[in-house]
């Protein structure tokens, strides 16, 4: 087995490694999630914490790693009576992020099931992480259903596996740490909630330590045994706190004042239900036997709200988690208990030096060890506040022109006034989000699970049974016994009372709904420039957004103005980097909308490439204007744009954004040429009661209409 890289050779990162080290120390602190950019070693770190747990000592033969002292009376190996123990490692098992459901929670041979009556299951990843460590790399992009599984998993500690009335259970505590890039998407709040804590890590900008990471690294590639035995006298010695802090933790106590505290700082945040409570009290106490004291002290309920709450505060959609530390100090201060203990000197937790190796001391070149981010070591640094940036209001408007593109006589080409600077062109503040219907893919999909358009899933309701294609699926047992029925053995005959064989095995056909590539196209010129009506259509979009994100699509944002469009997010599962691009999105200039519709054609057919099974549903929010110069005109242009994604089939839906009493339609004239639907602003939420869509193209409106549906009837 190759060398790992030793966890004290990571240099920097006080918060990740102090949260990593105190779940070894606590496996009842509830595991991490680690939020950062990619290329950051936070794989590395947590895949080196695996070298320091600590042994466990397993039932001889178990393949569920029941503890000899107390083994589980359900274990499917077993009963295990006084059986002889063994001791091993601890494992940290991987979850790929395509795992089947079968290698997750294992597998059930339905076939012996039925045939033979016999139960043959072959363990999964659950089992196998059972006292042990699971590590999802890239959690964010975990299908839906398997974080059903792990959910269930961490809420009772036991996996359930059952197929047709056969059913097994079996053990399943482990410590789940998870590492996501943000800008690849968020986590649904049921798995976000699990996590006992959680910690941002960025590349670090000192040039120094910087230059440390790379030597390091270089090195443990050139010769990975080397360079791990020159750190094994840290390591052997952080193990060794390790099992000093676990000793200790039974003693430490944790008083009322404290537990006072604790309660007044997850009140004062905010945070939904008591696992916040129970969470920093578990860190707060850990965080004490880590320092080496049997007293929890102010600053380690300060530390411990630093790590368990930044994820669970009320906060606004697309706000990134973090915690206000100064609002911090104040409830601290506020409900400190009068007698309570002072918190510790710096000569109460000074971390052990390790000794200084050839690349420097333990670390980093600032001598900081794998305990620097401990309670008194200057604290761990605090969270990046990664919130969407609020839009720079405008001070004044560009008046708009003669051909209505917001250009003013005398103007710059790209409706500027004459000698005004581009970073004039401020953006406007988006109006406040709402609830809408549901935009979705007309037809029957197979892509990806999700909660927008009808498909073809792994799950959902039943509609039909079909011959397994490849593993078998969830079974049909009335197909299955259906096609079984014509070979039956007649009454009296030895054997089993019911044959089936293979090709006699039908699964069941589903159908629920799938996440879709929503890319929407923003007209962002001066015809749309008027400041209220330009704060409500960023408002229509960012409610889009809200509700893509609610149903796990993609999705992508090309925007429009000046002389061209442009691809202002390439297609992502990150909502929150759309709404950060839409708050700072600036307006003015001329319409080139067919543009902006031929960008749109280009990511749609590089998408689909990448990924032919996720089908697109194109949003273009404009009035329907067009403007420019030259043959044909721009409104002809954008047609022959429009009819182009309508020969291809894209599903496409027009927000028509013109007001005014005079009204031209040309937003409904382009739905005519995309082949589908237009709905206005206030049509677009899901507490409309005025009509859907708008009949564009003679007959047309009643099949468009599906295209638009109320979003409290999501399956």
């Amino acid at each position: 087995m190759s060398a790992r890289y030793p966890f004290t050779a990571v240099v920097g990162m006080d918060d990740l490694r102090l949260a990593l080290l105190l779940n070894a120390v606590s496996p009842a602190v509830g595991g991490v999630l680690v939020r950062g950019e990619k290329g950051t070693a936070k794989s590395t770190a947590v895949r080196a914490l695996a070298e320091l747990l600590p042994e466990v000592a397993v039932v001889g033969g178990c393949r569920f790693s029941c503890d000899p002292a107390a083994p589980d009376p359900g274990c499917p190996d077993g009963p295990h009576g006084a059986a002889e123990a063994a001791h091993r490692p601890a494992r940290m098992v991987e979850l790929p992020v395509g795992a089947s459901e079968d290698r997750l929670v294992g597998a059930l041979d339905i076939e012996r099931a039925l045939a033979e009556g016999v139960k043959s299951f072959e363990p999964g990843l659950l089992a196998r992480a059972h006292r042990g460590l699971l590590y999802v790399d890239e959690v964010n992009l975990l299908h839906d259903h398997l974080i059903d599984l792990l959910l269930d998993a961490a809420a009772m500690g036991a996996s359930y596996v059952e197929r047709e009335g056969v059913s097994v259970r079996h053990a399943a505590r482990f410590l789940l740490v998870g590492t996501m890039n943000p800008e690849e998407g968020e986590l649904r709040p049921q798995l976000l909630d699990r996590f006992g804590l959680t910690v941002e890590v960025a590349a670090d900008r000192d040039p120094e330590r910087r230059v440390e990471v790379v030597r390091r690294r270089l090195a443990f590639d050139d010769a990975p045994a080397a360079f791990a035995a020159r750190w094994a006298a840290d390591e052997t010695a952080l193990r060794g706190r390790i099992a000093a802090a676990r000793a200790l933790l039974p003693s430490v106590r944790l008083g009322d004042g404290v537990l006072r505290q604790i309660a007044s700082v997850c009140a004062g945040f905010e945070v939904d239900g008591m696992r916040a409570d129970l969470v920093m009290a578990r860190t707060a106490t850990t965080l004490a036997a880590w320092a080496g004291r049997t007293e929890v002290a102010t600053e380690d309920v300060r530390q411990a709200a630093l790590l368990a709450l930044p994820h669970r505060r009320r906060r606004a959609p697309f706000d990134a988690p973090g915690l206000d530390e100064e609002k911090l100090d104040r409830i601290l201060e506020e409900s400190a208990p009068e007698d309570g203990p002072e918190p510790p000197g710096p000569q109460d937790d000074e971390p052990p030096s390790g000794p200084e190796g050839p690349d420097g001391p333990e670390g980093g070149p600032d001598g900081g060890g794998p305990d620097g981010g401990g309670p008194d070591g200057g604290g761990a640094p605090p969270p990046r506040e990664e919130t969407v940036p609020g839009p720079r209001e405008q001070e004044t408007e560009p008046a708009p022109g003669r051909d209505g593109d917001g250009g003013e006589p005398g103007g710059e080409p790209d409706g500027r006034p004459a000698g005004a600077p581009a970073a004039q062109q401020a953006a406007v503040a988006a109006g406040e989000p709402f609830a809408t219907r549901r935009l979705d893919v007309p037809g029957l999909g197979a892509g990806v699970d999700g909660r927008r358009s009808r498909a073809r899933t792994a799950h959902g309701r039943t509609t039909g049974a079909r011959r397994p294609r490849g593993a078998l699926g969830k079974l049909h047992l009335a197909a299955t016994l259906h096609a079984a029925a014509p070979h039956q053995r007649a009454r009296g005959r030895r054997g089993p009372g019911l044959v089936v064989r293979r090709d006699d095995l039908r699964e069941a056909v589903r159908e629920g709904r799938e996440g879709n590539l929503v890319l929407f196209v923003v007209d962002a010129s001066g015809s749309m420039a008027a400041r209220k009506r330009m704060s409500a259509v960023k408002g229509a979009v960012l409610s889009l957004l809200l509700d893509a994100y609610q149903r796990r699509d993609k999705i992508g944002m090309i925007t429009f103005r000046g002389r061209e469009a442009e691809l202002a997010l390439p297609p992502t599962s990150s909502v929150e980097a759309g709404a950060a691009r839409l708050a700072s999105l600036p307006t003015g200039g001329r319409t080139p909308l067919a543009e902006g519709l031929l960008k749109a054609h280009e990511v749609l057919r590089v998408e689909r490439l990448r990924d032919a099974s996720r089908r697109p549903l194109l949003v273009v929010v404009t009035d329907g204007r067009a403007t420019g110069s030259g043959a044909p005109s721009p409104l002809e242009r954008a047609a022959r744009a429009g009819r182009l994604l309508g020969a291809e089939g894209v599903a496409s839906v027009v927000v028509d954004c013109e007001s005014g009493p005079v009204r031209l339609g040309l937003a409904g004239a382009l739905a005519r040429e995309l082949g589908g639907a237009a709905v206005t602003l206030d049509e677009l939420r899901a507490d409309s009661v005025s009509g859907l869509v708008r009949d564009l193209r003679g007959g047309r409106g009643a099949s468009a209409a599906h295209h638009i549906q109320d979003s409290r009837k999501v399956a």
